[in-house]
């Protein structure tokens, strides 16, 4: 009998990231069966400009990966992340259907529909999440889902994650033609936070921030609801490229100076490499709190932000993270937490691994619109599949 595993693929800027799960019976944690790192190249910002070189690491992850498991990995849940990735906020409206005006999934899935159409011109883009956010009927705020209610008039307001067109299906293309099925695609962030935020967390409201190679990602939670989603051009390799034009080091020593412990170093050399490091951080907690300002959260999240990410060992992040958005800060360390302990190695592994929660259906039940987006997802991924030559 063959095995049944999952396999979550996270395509990053720095590193290509693949993590192999298979189900534990009456248990919501599977078991991890591999975690593979390889080079990513090809890739810049997150978005794909050299196939052939992208797709020699990704085969190279796969035959590591099955060379651990000795199976096959024939199918995959995808990630998507980059900077063409963002977030939009929409409402639309419908008349119920019914003769007796009982609210019905129908009903609610022409809201969405409805909202979608208000968006707007986004050519060239393709929604990949939608999640409603809240709903009115006859103008009153409902708790809830409003199934099974009775009024004239639904309204919706949506939360569209949308995603560069040619960038899904470059990801796709290159997913393929390693011979990997696409299962499902989850924007990068979103699949972050299932193994690492709590439903109190999001009730109370939340950030999550995935540091990256050459981008950082937001997702602001609040009510258990993800409310947006940003992706900024800046991340931890900028640092280390003020190290080394600021000491005038090489690139391999700025990044072991960036990240090790450097007590031992002179009192000078020591004051100026922090001086480089915070000012770069600065910068980049800076843009996130300008995102919060902008949508009306800056200082107002009591679970604070969360850090994950390859680039979250940066001294002194959590310090400045709090200085700068006057809100609470902690790097995200899955050693901390019973269910992650000797599960994935550190924060850097959350996206691949959300992913593999994500394809056995093991998030949490309330995963904000993920069931209305499966009911969706064929028709989603035929049209990714139309991309493909």
């Amino acid at each position: 009998m063959s095995k049944i595993i999952v396999t979550g693929l996270d395509i990053g800027t720095s590193s290509i990231r693949l993590v192999v799960c298979e189900p534990i019976k009456d248990s919501k944690i599977p078991r991890v069966l591999a975690q593979v790192k390889t080079e990513s190249r090809g890739l810049r910002r997150g978005y794909l400009v050299n196939f052939d070189e992208a797709l020699a690491n990704l085969r190279q992850a796969i035959t590591e990966a099955e060379r651990q498991i000795k199976t096959r990995i024939k199918s995959v849940i995808l990630g998507i992340g980059g900077i063409t990735l963002e977030s939009k906020v929409s409402e639309g409206q419908v008349v119920i259907s019914r003769a007796d005006l009982e609210v019905t999934e129908n009903d609610i899935q022409r809201a969405v529909e409805s909202s979608e159409h208000n968006l707007g011109d986004f050519a060239n883009r393709r929604v990949i999440h939608q999640i409603p956010l809240g709903f009115k009927l006859d103008g009153k705020k409902v708790l809830g889902r409003p199934e099974g209610l009775k009024g004239q008039k639904l309204e919706v307001k949506t939360l569209f994650i949308q995603c560069l067109q040619q960038h899904v299906g470059d990801l796709m293309r290159l997913a393929t033609s390693a011979g990997l099925v696409v299962e499902d695609i989850v924007a990068a962030p979103l699949a972050a936070s299932f193994p690492t935020l709590t439903t109190t967390q999001k009730t109370a409201g939340c950030v999550l921030a995935n540091i990256g190679s050459q981008t950082t990602s937001i997702v602001t939670f609040e009510d258990n609801l993800p409310v947006s989603l940003q992706v900024f051009p800046l991340g931890s390799n900028d640092v280390t490229n003020d190290i080394a034009l600021g000491l005038r080091v090489p690139i391999e020593e700025a990044e072991k100076m960036k990240i090790e412990d450097y007590q031992a170093q002179t009192l000078n050399l020591r004051k100026k490499l922090d001086e480089i490091i915070e000012a770069r951080l600065s910068d980049m907690f800076e843009l996130i709190d300008n995102h919060l300002k902008k949508i009306g959260r800056n200082g107002l999240l009591p679970a604070g932000i969360i850090v994950v990410g390859g680039g979250a060992k940066v001294e002194h992040l959590e310090r400045l993270a709090r200085d700068t958005l006057k809100i609470p800060a902690k790097i995200f360390d899955p050693h901390n937490l019973a269910y992650l302990k000797n599960q994935i190695k550190d924060a850097a592994w959350v996206v691949a691994y959300g992913l593999c929660l994500f394809g056995l259906g093991l998030e949490s039940e309330e995963s904000f619109g993920v069931k209305l987006m499966r009911t969706t997802k064929q028709n989603f991924l035929k049209w990714l599949r139309e991309l493909l030559p």
